[in-house]
């Protein structure tokens, strides 16, 4: 149980880390020491042996769910899932009534913890080549693209909220890329961070006799976002990991690029806002701005001897 509960802690650190655009949740498993061993479990999981391990009825079964539970380090993986899950349903009301309430300082805190983290995973770039340049600008054309897009109005129909999900879980292989990244960039974010917290209000609404209905809307979103994410953790995740082994340098080069590219985004969010009040004027935009970028460049400061090998 204190293994569990420690390991469940780290868990709520990621969840946390997770929610806020522009600050990585692999890297908070870098800080707490389990980022090696979240890589090697997630790794491990093979679908194709999950047929003989769930004829459970048959010593045989039984015998192979056992060996697939500890090979894949299972009660490590769930007892950490179970960490970041709560901390994503506690944090999402916040943020999604952050970016609904208060877009002007909280969009402006996003731009900052986006640009410092560009800025520091910029840095660990030793030398810059022709091909590198050319990439970054593929990259930032990109997300200039997607961004034009997303802030005008992007669908929210399932097979986007589950391309969404799929790409958003690759930042659990990427130290310094964020999954909420990803989601402000599908213009996402705060769809889905209000969908989770409908869907939760509805859960807890059912207890005082409120309608089911609301509960079936949200958790259909719900669960095709999670199904990708599942998907995506099996697919992509590997697939970039991949790309980091063999061609680091220019991976990064692209996901950063992507990055700021990215910060057309919550610039439009901001600008769109204004209307001169005390929580809506450029002021609060750049304070935030600020105190985000300089969260981001803290946290590098004493994490700078980590290995993001």
């Amino acid at each position: 149980m204190r293994e569990f509960l420690r390991v469940y802690c780290k868990g709520l650190s990621m969840g946390a880390a997770d929610v806020v655009p522009g600050v990585s949740g692999a890297t908070i498993a870098l800080i707490v020491g389990i980022y090696d061993r979240l890589i090697q479990a997630i790794t491990a999981i093979d679908p194709r042996e999950f047929g003989p391990a769930v004829r459970l009825h048959t010593p045989e079964g039984r015998e192979a769910f056992l060996e697939l539970f500890e090979r894949t380090d299972a009660a490590f993986l769930i007892s950490l899932g179970l960490g970041i899950v709560t901390s994503i349903v506690v944090l999402s009301q916040v943020m999604h009534d952050a970016v609904t309430s208060y877009p002007v300082p909280t969009y402006g805190f996003f731009f900052g913890l986006i640009a410092a983290s560009a800025v520091v995973l910029y840095g660990n770039i030793d030398t810059w080549t022709v091909q590198r340049v050319a990439v970054a600008a593929v990259g930032i054309a990109i997300a200039l693209a997607v961004t034009g897009v997303s802030a005008g109005g992007i669908s929210h129909a399932l097979p986007f909220v589950f391309v969404a999900g799929a790409i958003a879980i690759c930042a659990m292989v990427l130290p310094g890329v964020s999954g909420s990244f990803f989601l402000v960039l599908l213009g996402q974010y705060e769809y889905m961070t209000g969908i989770l917290s409908s869907f939760v209000d509805g859960v807890f609404g059912l207890v005082t006799g409120e309608p089911l209905e609301p509960v079936v809307d949200a958790g259909i979103i719900v669960v095709v976002f999670v199904v990708g994410a599942a998907i995506g953790l099996f697919s992509m995740a590997h697939v970039v990991r991949r790309a980091l082994d063999r061609y680091r340098a220019l991976t990064l080069v692209f996901l950063v690029s992507l990055m700021v590219g990215s910060l057309r985004l919550p610039i439009e969010r901001v600008v769109s806002n204004l209307d001169g009040g005390v929580g809506h004027s450029p002021i609060a935009a750049i304070v935030a701005a600020v105190i985000g970028g300089a969260a981001v460049l803290l946290v590098d400061r004493y994490t700078e001897d980590l290995e993001y090998a």
